[in-house]
């Protein structure tokens, strides 16, 4: 687990422990103690407890008195409900991404998925999440809709990714980054039917990535 710099401590915190927590290395079912964590992030306990207790709000783990924080793990009904989701909301949002975006604010993406290639190839899977989360809200936000933003970002929280470390060594978060940066060239050709297929098929693969498989289905886009 990363350690973190001094500023925004609870926000980092939030972050890191997120990502990890999606990337299995803090283990499902597993309870955790403040002190533990904030040990491994090199900081004191009081921000990483209030950055556990955002993350139980989110439904990514829940308080045991007197002993820390139990990883959550949502079941393949609750997964498949929420790739659902994401698909209704993300895929469609491209098309306003198209119409409202400037291109100076597509380009500062650009940044974004170079951090997730560089992730990638060193099958960083924590690194690959963190700016994999900044990409998909960073594009959101592009919307205008702050609640949309919002919304996504939870159903992300009440996600976890099983085999994901597996996936990466076998090359599949090298062709999810490969994904994000197709759909980034479609938004900034101002092609919003491709933007918005191309989206559909990145989350649907990112449900089998969930799996701890590489899903087969939706590999062309019209």
């Amino acid at each position: 687990m990363r350690q973190l710099t001094p500023t925004s401590l609870r926000e980092q915190a939030q972050q890191v422990i997120r990502a990890s927590i999606l990337a299995g290395e803090l283990e499902s079912g597993q309870i955790y103690s403040s002190a533990t964590l904030a040990e491994r992030l090199g900081v004191s306990p009081t921000p990483v407890r209030e950055a556990m207790l955002e993350l139980a709000n989110g439904g990514l783990v829940e308080p045991v008195r007197n002993r820390g924080f139990r990883i959550l793990t949502p079941d393949e009904g609750d997964l498949d409900e929420i790739s659902a989701l994401r698909i209704m909301l993300e895929a469609p949002s491209m098309r306003t991404v198209v119409e409202r975006a400037t291109d100076a604010q597509l380009r500062d993406l650009r940044e974004l998925v170079t951090r997730i290639e560089a992730a990638a190839a060193d099958a960083d899977v924590a690194g690959f999440l963190l700016a994999d989360r900044a990409f998909h809200l960073g594009m959101l936000e592009l919307t205008g809709n702050g609640r949309l933003v919002r919304l996504v970002a939870q159903l992300r929280d009440q996600t976890r990714i099983a085999g994901i470390s597996e996936l990466a060594r076998e090359g599949n978060l090298m062709r999810s980054a490969a994904e994000h940066r197709e759909i980034l060239d479609a938004l900034e050709a101002r092609d919003a039917d491709q933007a918005e297929a191309l989206m559909r098929r990145h989350l649907i693969h990112t449900r089998g990535i969930w799996a701890g498989r590489a899903e087969a289905d939706a590999t062309t886009v019209p």
